[in-house]
Protein backbone atom coordinates (compact mmCIF):
# COMPACT_ATOMS: atom_id res chain seq x y z
CA UNK A 1 0.00 0.00 0.00
CA UNK A 2 1.68 3.25 -1.16
CA UNK A 3 1.94 6.34 1.25
CA UNK A 4 0.04 9.06 0.93
CA UNK A 5 2.06 11.70 -0.68
CA UNK A 6 2.26 15.29 1.27
CA UNK A 7 -0.16 17.78 -1.21
CA UNK A 8 1.55 20.63 0.10
CA UNK A 9 4.95 19.29 -1.18
CA UNK A 10 3.81 19.15 -4.67
CA UNK A 11 2.01 22.42 -4.93
CA UNK A 12 3.52 23.97 -8.02
CA UNK A 13 5.20 27.46 -7.56
CA UNK A 14 2.26 29.04 -9.44
CA UNK A 15 0.09 27.66 -7.05
CA UNK A 16 2.09 29.20 -4.00
CA UNK A 17 1.51 32.92 -5.53
CA UNK A 18 3.88 34.93 -6.03
CA UNK A 19 4.09 37.63 -3.61
CA UNK A 20 7.50 35.92 -2.00
CA UNK A 21 8.99 37.33 -5.05
CA UNK A 22 7.68 40.55 -4.61
CA UNK A 23 10.99 41.37 -2.84
CA UNK A 24 13.64 40.46 -5.76
CA UNK A 25 11.02 42.10 -7.95
CA UNK A 26 11.34 45.55 -5.97
CA UNK A 27 15.23 45.15 -5.29
CA UNK A 28 15.37 45.04 -9.99
CA UNK A 29 12.92 48.30 -10.39
CA UNK A 30 15.08 49.84 -7.60
CA UNK A 31 18.31 48.64 -9.20
CA UNK A 32 16.94 49.70 -12.56
CA UNK A 33 15.53 52.79 -11.41
CA UNK A 34 18.91 54.10 -9.99
CA UNK A 35 20.82 53.39 -13.34
CA UNK A 36 18.30 55.58 -15.41
CA UNK A 37 18.76 58.23 -12.71
CA UNK A 38 22.40 57.59 -12.91
CA UNK A 39 22.72 57.67 -16.50
CA UNK A 40 20.78 60.88 -16.90
CA UNK A 41 22.67 62.22 -14.22
CA UNK A 42 25.74 61.44 -16.18
CA UNK A 43 24.55 62.92 -19.50
CA UNK A 44 23.10 66.12 -18.06
CA UNK A 45 26.36 66.81 -16.59
CA UNK A 46 27.85 66.10 -20.03
CA UNK A 47 26.00 68.77 -21.45
CA UNK A 48 26.20 71.26 -18.84
CA UNK A 49 29.98 70.76 -19.76
CA UNK A 50 30.30 71.43 -23.24
CA UNK A 51 27.83 73.96 -22.81
CA UNK A 52 30.38 75.52 -20.43
CA UNK A 53 33.16 75.14 -22.87
CA UNK A 54 30.71 76.43 -25.94
CA UNK A 55 30.20 79.56 -23.69
CA UNK A 56 33.64 80.17 -22.31
CA UNK A 57 34.95 80.32 -26.07
CA UNK A 58 32.18 82.11 -27.54
CA UNK A 59 32.58 85.21 -24.86
CA UNK A 60 36.39 85.09 -25.03
CA UNK A 61 35.67 86.19 -28.72
CA UNK A 62 37.61 82.71 -29.50
CA UNK A 63 35.11 80.91 -31.33
CA UNK A 64 31.58 82.61 -33.48
CA UNK A 65 28.15 80.87 -34.44
CA UNK A 66 29.83 79.67 -37.30
CA UNK A 67 32.77 77.48 -35.24
CA UNK A 68 29.54 76.26 -33.24
CA UNK A 69 28.16 74.64 -36.94
CA UNK A 70 31.57 73.60 -37.72
CA UNK A 71 31.44 71.59 -34.06
CA UNK A 72 28.03 69.70 -34.98
CA UNK A 73 29.27 68.77 -38.83
CA UNK A 74 33.08 67.77 -36.94
CA UNK A 75 31.30 65.19 -34.46
CA UNK A 76 28.88 63.99 -37.03
CA UNK A 77 31.27 63.06 -39.20
CA UNK A 78 33.64 61.92 -36.60
CA UNK A 79 31.44 60.12 -34.25
CA UNK A 80 28.65 58.45 -36.17
CA UNK A 81 27.10 57.19 -33.72
CA UNK A 82 26.65 59.73 -31.15
CA UNK A 83 22.97 61.17 -30.96
CA UNK A 84 21.64 64.88 -29.54
CA UNK A 85 24.96 66.78 -30.90
CA UNK A 86 23.00 68.55 -33.36
CA UNK A 87 23.82 72.40 -34.14
CA UNK A 88 20.70 73.58 -32.28
CA UNK A 89 21.10 71.15 -29.29
CA UNK A 90 24.77 72.80 -28.91
CA UNK A 91 23.78 75.86 -28.71
CA UNK A 92 21.00 74.86 -26.27
CA UNK A 93 23.67 73.40 -24.16
CA UNK A 94 25.14 76.62 -23.66
CA UNK A 95 22.11 78.45 -23.19
CA UNK A 96 21.86 75.87 -20.47
CA UNK A 97 25.08 76.34 -18.89
CA UNK A 98 24.06 80.21 -18.59
CA UNK A 99 20.88 80.03 -17.58
CA UNK A 100 22.13 78.01 -14.43
CA UNK A 101 26.01 78.70 -13.73
CA UNK A 102 25.31 81.37 -10.72
CA UNK A 103 22.55 79.62 -9.62
CA UNK A 104 24.27 77.62 -6.70
CA UNK A 105 21.00 76.22 -5.57
CA UNK A 106 19.34 75.08 -8.61
CA UNK A 107 22.05 74.36 -10.66
CA UNK A 108 22.94 70.70 -9.07
CA UNK A 109 18.36 70.31 -9.50
CA UNK A 110 18.30 70.45 -12.83
CA UNK A 111 20.77 66.93 -12.85
CA UNK A 112 17.50 65.17 -11.62
CA UNK A 113 15.78 66.20 -14.35
CA UNK A 114 15.63 64.62 -18.17
CA UNK A 115 17.30 66.72 -20.90
CA UNK A 116 13.70 67.03 -21.91
CA UNK A 117 12.52 68.47 -19.18
CA UNK A 118 15.26 70.86 -18.73
CA UNK A 119 14.53 72.73 -22.38
CA UNK A 120 10.87 72.80 -21.75
CA UNK A 121 11.67 74.35 -18.60
CA UNK A 122 13.88 76.63 -19.69
CA UNK A 123 12.18 77.45 -23.54
CA UNK A 124 8.96 78.10 -21.84
CA UNK A 125 9.99 80.25 -18.39
CA UNK A 126 10.20 83.66 -18.14
CA UNK A 127 11.33 84.40 -14.87
CA UNK A 128 14.32 83.42 -12.93
CA UNK A 129 11.77 81.98 -10.02
CA UNK A 130 9.29 80.84 -12.61
CA UNK A 131 12.75 78.02 -13.56
CA UNK A 132 12.93 77.18 -10.29
CA UNK A 133 9.31 76.59 -9.32
CA UNK A 134 8.94 74.51 -12.31
CA UNK A 135 12.09 72.24 -11.84
CA UNK A 136 11.00 71.64 -8.00
CA UNK A 137 8.26 70.75 -8.73
CA UNK A 138 8.97 68.16 -11.75
CA UNK A 139 11.07 66.65 -9.48
CA UNK A 140 9.47 66.19 -6.11
CA UNK A 141 5.82 64.96 -8.24
CA UNK A 142 8.09 63.33 -11.17
CA UNK A 143 6.04 64.83 -13.79
CA UNK A 144 6.09 63.06 -17.23
CA UNK A 145 6.91 65.51 -20.25
CA UNK A 146 3.48 65.60 -21.04
CA UNK A 147 2.04 66.59 -17.38
CA UNK A 148 4.58 69.16 -17.00
CA UNK A 149 3.50 70.58 -20.28
CA UNK A 150 0.10 70.66 -19.45
CA UNK A 151 1.20 72.37 -16.08
CA UNK A 152 2.76 75.25 -17.73
CA UNK A 153 -0.11 75.55 -19.97
CA UNK A 154 -2.29 76.25 -16.96
CA UNK A 155 0.17 78.74 -15.33
CA UNK A 156 0.82 77.29 -12.11
CA UNK A 157 3.39 79.15 -11.55
CA UNK A 158 1.19 82.39 -11.97
CA UNK A 159 -1.49 81.31 -10.02
CA UNK A 160 0.90 79.92 -7.30
CA UNK A 161 2.17 83.20 -6.61
CA UNK A 162 -0.90 86.26 -7.40
CA UNK A 163 -3.56 83.34 -5.82
CA UNK A 164 -1.64 81.37 -2.70
CA UNK A 165 -4.14 78.89 -0.73
CA UNK A 166 -6.38 80.15 1.76
CA UNK A 167 -6.79 77.20 4.66
CA UNK A 168 -6.88 78.71 8.28
CA UNK A 169 -4.77 78.89 11.20
CA UNK A 170 -4.66 75.44 12.43
CA UNK A 171 -4.04 74.20 9.41
CA UNK A 172 -0.55 76.03 9.42
CA UNK A 173 -0.68 74.58 13.08
CA UNK A 174 -1.04 71.19 12.55
CA UNK A 175 0.47 70.70 9.57
CA UNK A 176 3.29 73.35 8.65
CA UNK A 177 3.81 71.70 4.96
CA UNK A 178 1.09 71.61 4.11
CA UNK A 179 0.54 75.16 2.35
CA UNK A 180 3.08 73.90 -0.44
CA UNK A 181 0.98 70.98 -0.63
CA UNK A 182 -1.92 72.26 -2.00
CA UNK A 183 -3.42 75.04 -3.83
CA UNK A 184 -6.01 77.95 -4.39
CA UNK A 185 -7.15 76.68 -7.62
CA UNK A 186 -7.05 72.99 -9.58
CA UNK A 187 -7.83 72.52 -12.81
CA UNK A 188 -10.01 69.57 -14.19
CA UNK A 189 -10.35 70.72 -17.57
CA UNK A 190 -9.98 66.88 -17.98
CA UNK A 191 -13.19 65.85 -16.66
CA UNK A 192 -14.71 68.21 -19.52
CA UNK A 193 -17.84 68.68 -17.72
CA UNK A 194 -20.25 71.53 -19.60
CA UNK A 195 -20.68 74.91 -17.38
CA UNK A 196 -23.95 74.01 -15.86
CA UNK A 197 -23.20 70.65 -13.94
CA UNK A 198 -25.02 68.55 -10.92
CA UNK A 199 -22.37 67.67 -7.80
CA UNK A 200 -23.06 64.15 -9.01
CA UNK A 201 -21.80 64.97 -12.75
CA UNK A 202 -18.62 66.41 -10.92
CA UNK A 203 -18.50 63.34 -8.19
CA UNK A 204 -19.12 60.13 -11.06
CA UNK A 205 -16.02 62.56 -13.61
CA UNK A 206 -13.61 62.67 -10.69
CA UNK A 207 -14.22 58.79 -10.13
CA UNK A 208 -13.97 58.24 -13.52
CA UNK A 209 -11.28 60.07 -14.23
CA UNK A 210 -9.24 59.49 -10.75
CA UNK A 211 -5.39 58.72 -11.70
CA UNK A 212 -6.02 62.50 -13.40
CA UNK A 213 -7.47 63.72 -10.85
CA UNK A 214 -4.71 62.21 -8.12
CA UNK A 215 -1.99 63.92 -10.64
CA UNK A 216 -3.66 67.19 -10.17
CA UNK A 217 -3.64 67.06 -6.80
CA UNK A 218 -0.15 66.01 -6.05
CA UNK A 219 2.44 62.47 -6.10
CA UNK A 220 2.01 61.81 -2.25
CA UNK A 221 -2.37 61.93 -2.56
CA UNK A 222 -4.17 58.22 -2.37
CA UNK A 223 -7.42 57.50 -3.07
CA UNK A 224 -9.36 55.74 0.03
CA UNK A 225 -13.21 55.98 -0.65
CA UNK A 226 -15.95 57.78 -2.04
CA UNK A 227 -19.05 58.40 -0.38
CA UNK A 228 -17.15 57.54 2.42
CA UNK A 229 -19.59 56.34 5.23
CA UNK A 230 -19.61 58.15 8.94
CA UNK A 231 -21.67 57.20 11.22
CA UNK A 232 -22.50 59.69 14.24
CA UNK A 233 -25.07 59.52 16.91
CA UNK A 234 -27.10 56.50 15.39
CA UNK A 235 -27.24 58.76 12.17
CA UNK A 236 -25.19 57.61 8.59
CA UNK A 237 -23.36 60.18 7.09
CA UNK A 238 -21.38 60.38 3.78
CA UNK A 239 -18.14 62.16 2.80
CA UNK A 240 -17.81 62.56 -0.80
CA UNK A 241 -14.14 61.82 -1.22
CA UNK A 242 -11.22 60.52 1.45
CA UNK A 243 -8.08 60.81 0.38
CA UNK A 244 -4.35 60.25 2.23
CA UNK A 245 -1.46 62.13 2.24
CA UNK A 246 1.37 60.26 2.76
CA UNK A 247 3.79 63.24 3.28
CA UNK A 248 1.28 64.65 5.42
CA UNK A 249 0.72 61.55 7.31
CA UNK A 250 -2.89 62.20 7.57
CA UNK A 251 -6.65 61.67 5.81
CA UNK A 252 -8.01 64.73 3.61
CA UNK A 253 -11.55 64.82 3.65
CA UNK A 254 -12.89 66.55 0.24
CA UNK A 255 -16.23 67.93 0.07
CA UNK A 256 -17.77 69.18 -3.60
CA UNK A 257 -19.39 72.15 -4.27
CA UNK A 258 -20.44 72.90 -7.62
CA UNK A 259 -21.67 76.14 -6.46
CA UNK A 260 -20.23 79.03 -4.98
CA UNK A 261 -18.73 79.18 -1.80
CA UNK A 262 -21.12 79.75 1.43
CA UNK A 263 -19.20 79.96 5.37
CA UNK A 264 -22.12 77.48 6.32
CA UNK A 265 -20.25 74.60 4.22
CA UNK A 266 -17.34 74.41 6.66
CA UNK A 267 -19.46 74.05 9.52
CA UNK A 268 -20.37 70.36 7.92
CA UNK A 269 -16.79 69.65 6.61
CA UNK A 270 -15.56 70.62 10.25
CA UNK A 271 -18.29 68.00 11.33
CA UNK A 272 -16.58 65.03 9.04
CA UNK A 273 -13.19 65.99 10.46
CA UNK A 274 -13.47 65.09 13.72
CA UNK A 275 -16.10 62.29 12.94
CA UNK A 276 -12.77 61.23 11.05
CA UNK A 277 -10.26 62.39 13.93
CA UNK A 278 -12.31 59.97 16.42
CA UNK A 279 -13.71 56.86 14.74
CA UNK A 280 -11.19 56.43 11.58
CA UNK A 281 -7.55 58.25 11.93
CA UNK A 282 -4.89 55.55 13.27
CA UNK A 283 -2.33 56.07 16.31
CA UNK A 284 0.06 57.00 14.49
CA UNK A 285 -1.21 59.52 12.32
CA UNK A 286 -1.92 63.38 12.18
CA UNK A 287 -4.92 65.22 12.39
CA UNK A 288 -7.01 64.79 9.50
CA UNK A 289 -7.42 67.90 6.50
CA UNK A 290 -10.12 69.08 5.15
CA UNK A 291 -10.68 70.79 1.90
CA UNK A 292 -13.88 72.20 0.27
CA UNK A 293 -13.43 71.98 -3.60
CA UNK A 294 -15.85 74.70 -5.22
CA UNK A 295 -16.77 76.00 -8.42
CA UNK A 296 -16.48 79.68 -7.24
CA UNK A 297 -15.61 81.89 -3.94
CA UNK A 298 -14.79 85.71 -3.25
CA UNK A 299 -11.56 85.46 -1.28
CA UNK A 300 -13.28 88.34 1.64
CA UNK A 301 -15.88 85.51 2.37
CA UNK A 302 -13.27 82.98 2.83
CA UNK A 303 -10.90 84.19 4.88
CA UNK A 304 -13.93 85.48 7.51
CA UNK A 305 -15.12 82.07 7.86
CA UNK A 306 -11.56 80.37 8.05
CA UNK A 307 -10.55 83.42 10.46
CA UNK A 308 -12.24 81.43 13.49
CA UNK A 309 -12.25 78.17 11.89
CA UNK A 310 -10.46 75.52 14.44
CA UNK A 311 -10.04 72.78 12.25
CA UNK A 312 -7.31 72.51 9.66
CA UNK A 313 -9.43 73.10 6.53
CA UNK A 314 -8.71 75.15 3.49
CA UNK A 315 -11.31 76.29 0.58
CA UNK A 316 -10.06 76.03 -2.57
CA UNK A 317 -12.13 76.27 -6.02
CA UNK A 318 -11.87 74.23 -9.32
CA UNK A 319 -11.71 75.09 -12.81
CA UNK A 320 -13.40 72.93 -15.86
CA UNK A 321 -12.08 75.36 -18.72
CA UNK A 322 -7.85 76.17 -19.01
CA UNK A 323 -7.35 79.53 -17.33
CA UNK A 324 -6.10 83.08 -19.36
CA UNK A 325 -2.58 82.39 -19.40
CA UNK A 326 -2.19 86.28 -20.70
CA UNK A 327 -4.32 87.66 -18.44
CA UNK A 328 -2.25 85.84 -15.53
CA UNK A 329 0.82 86.73 -16.98
CA UNK A 330 -0.37 90.44 -16.79
CA UNK A 331 -1.77 89.67 -13.07
CA UNK A 332 1.76 88.55 -12.05
CA UNK A 333 3.78 91.32 -13.65
CA UNK A 334 1.24 93.63 -11.50
CA UNK A 335 1.93 91.36 -8.48
CA UNK A 336 5.70 92.57 -8.93
CA UNK A 337 5.52 95.79 -9.73
CA UNK A 338 3.80 96.25 -6.39
CA UNK A 339 5.86 94.01 -4.42
CA UNK A 340 8.98 96.15 -5.60
CA UNK A 341 7.32 99.22 -4.62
Amino acid sequence: MSTPRNTSENTSPQGQGEDRFAEVVTLIHGARQRCLQAVNTHLIELYWQVGAYISRKIESAEWGDAVVTQLAAHLARTQPGLRGFTRPNLFRMRQFYEAYRHDEVVSPLVRQLPWTHNMIILSQSKRVEEREFYVRLAIRERWSKRELERQMRTALFERSVTDPVKASASLADAHPQALSVFRDTYLLEFLDLPDTHAEADLHRGLLQRLQRFLIELGRDFCFVGAEYPLQVGGRDFALDLLLFHRGLNCLVAVELKVGRFEPEHLGKLNFYLEALDRTVRKPHENPSIGVLLCASKHDEVVEYALNRSLSPALVAEYQTQLPDKALLQAKLQEFYALDAG
